[in-house]
């Protein structure tokens, strides 16, 4: 079903209102525009047709121009020669070509009349069109934006993310039963017996020693240099 009937409508027409009331605002707007484009295509081919007609009425006009000198020179010449009543004749049938060629030149105004009124509707048109345009981008990123954000707050507070954190909770349920295990493994470790601790003793004795060892053999290299 057309949303305009006439070229009119569509220039009258406030497109915010029509996209308030429209339950799928992107849909309407193109349905607008489709329409809009196929009524401007409308309009100038209407309007080549009118200057296609005037081009032929002033084809016709010249010819009637040409036929009515014509019917003069006859009449003129009809006179030289006595002959009245030829003379009168031509200047009859030169009156006929006269009052067709008057009549094709008002149609002419007409048209030019209807040319300058498709002009202006072309003109107006194509700014409402504009206008459609302008706002279809303006719907097209409101749409994109509600879109976006429906994602994040699905994403936010949608299943998906839901199971996704039950399912973390679950891995650091079993970190902490893994560490838990760790730690038990030293519980009842009570303080190290006598013979342990004069073990550490003996080996900490024998470190110390390598160490001294160690100190007096760079330090007797050291000397030698």
């Amino acid at each position: 079903m057309s949303i305009f009937s006439r070229t009119r409508d569509i220039v009258a027409a406030n497109f915010a209102d029509l996209l308030e009331k429209a339950e799928d605002p992107a849909k309407m707007i193109r349905m607008i525009i489709l329409e809009m484009e196929e009524t401007l295509v409308e309009v100038r081919a209407s309007a080549a047709r009118t200057i296609a007609d005037q081009k032929e009425m002033r084809r016709h006009i010249a010819k009637l121009d040409g036929l009515q000198m014509s019917w003069t020179e006859k009449a003129e010449l009809a006179l030289s020669k006595d002959r009245e009543d030829l003379a009168k004749a031509a200047l009859v049938e030169r009156q006929k070509a006269a009052d067709m060629a008057d009549q094709l030149k008002a149609e002419v105004q007409v048209l030019d009349d209807g040319l300058r009124a498709s002009e202006e509707d072309i003109a107006k048109l194509q700014g409402k069109l504009r206008e459609a345009r302008s706002k279809q981008a303006n719907v097209q990123t409101r749409l994109e934006s509600a879109n976006n954000r429906f994602r994040l707050r699905e994403m936010y507070a949608g299943a998906k993310t839901h199971d996704a954190f039950s399912r973390f909770d679950v891995l650091e349920r079993r970190v902490d039963e893994a560490e838990g295990r760790a730690e038990a493994m030293g519980l009842g470790a009570g303080p190290k017996s006598l013979e342990e601790q004069i073990s550490d003793l003996r080996a900490s004795d024998k470190v110390d020693a390598d160490l001294a060892a160690l100190k007096a053999r760079l330090s007797g290299s050291n000397r030698e240099g």
